[in-house]
């Protein structure tokens, strides 16, 4: 590899005047930028940003730990990490922990969950990164930092138990308010749900929007109206039959993925999706545009929370005064409006 030793070789100056020249310091003549630079192109200098950035003491990486890349969620919320780094000079040292494909989805109750994450923390630390960010597969609440971590971190799509660490979630309760909102304004009343795991954050928020949607429309809850899922498209199909004979016009799923469930058993009832009963999802999964018809949905804002979170981190590294302690940043999600629903006359 050439060096800047060489390089001032070639065109007989010092070693400071070629790095002033391509640090864009001033004092160096026009003819001697043109020198500099051509022999820079002749001879393919490629420059040492690692040696450079240690140097300065910032390695201008941001260590991004993923619990499991293949979870739907995770690409979208990295992209937008991406994207945060590449507009303010930052590059991500990416750790993939595949928890799912290791330990299913009860990962988190693993008894080396504690050991795994702490080991991949110390690795980003050797690695000298300048902050990081944990992005989990999917809400709880955590904590997976030390209270003595010495570089900014935060927690992507999860809450953080540790006060010093903030944030960046979904807010869930406002996607389920303007999806149910949506259905009520077509002239629905009677909207069954069908939740995810009873324990989850993203079920509770969820049901705690679709009250509060019915209570701002002067609709009485009735809790016939819900009944348990477990986010899979069998709970979807196995309470469909519920829901209908409890005299419901409209689904609200609180998956695509359950959403799938519904479809398939209304297919087997001859009942017309849009017309005869309207269908609603959450998540803005791929699969939801290629539903018979096309289901109306929530999109997650997975790519802001990445880069919000990206962001805060960048500005934690700026400016050493700011805190974020007891922050919580919740990113809205977005009404995606398809053929599943109908108006209720």
């Amino acid at each position: 590899m050439v060096t800047i030793k060489e390089i001032a070789k070639k065109c007989n100056v010092s070693i400071a005047t070629v790095s002033n020249i391509l640090n864009g310091k001033p004092n160096a003549s026009e003819e001697t930028k043109r020198k500099v630079l051509k022999a820079v192109e002749e001879l393919n200098y490629t420059p040492n940003i690692v040696a450079k950035n240690l140097k300065m003491k910032k390695s201008k990486a941001i260590g991004v730990i993923a619990e499991d890349l293949t979870v739907f969620c995770t690409p979208e919320i990295i992209d937008g990490i991406t994207k945060c780094c590449e507009e303010f000079g930052y590059h991500i040292l990416l750790t993939n922990m595949r928890m799912y494909k290791k330990f299913s989805d009860t990962y988190y109750e693993n008894e080396d969950f504690e050991q795994i994450v702490d080991k991949e923390i110390k690795e980003l630390l050797s690695k000298q990164v300048d902050g990081i960010i944990y992005v989990t597969a999917h809400e709880r609440k955590l904590k997976c930092f030390h209270d003595d971590l010495k570089i900014p971190a935060i927690i992507a799509y999860g809450y953080s138990k540790n006060e010093l660490i903030p944030s960046v979630v979904v807010d869930d309760k406002n996607g389920a308010y303007i999806i149910i909102k949506h259905l009520i304004d077509k002239g629905h009343r009677k909207i069954g749900v069908i939740t995810g795991k009873e324990n989850s954050i993203h079920t509770n928020d969820r049901l705690e929007g679709y009250q509060k949607a019915l209570y701002d429309s002067n609709i009485c809850f009735n809790p016939d109206f819900v009944v348990k899922g477990d986010w899979t498209r069998t709970s979807g199909y196995k309470n469909t039959d519920y829901l209908l004979n409890k005299g419901v016009t409209a689904i609200f799923c609180m998956n695509d993925i359950i959403a799938g469930g519904v479809y398939d058993r209304l297919e087997q009832l001859n009942k017309n999706i849009g017309k005869d009963i309207s269908v609603v999802g959450f998540d803005n999964r791929e699969l939801s545009l290629f539903y018979h018809p096309s289901l109306t949905t929530v999109a997650l804002p997975l790519f802001e929370i990445g880069y919000t979170a990206c962001k805060l981190i960048i500005n934690m590294l700026n400016n050493k005064n700011i805190s974020y302690k007891n922050q919580i940043i919740e990113e809205k999600c977005h009404l995606i409006q398809r053929c599943s629903v109908g108006t209720n006359k």
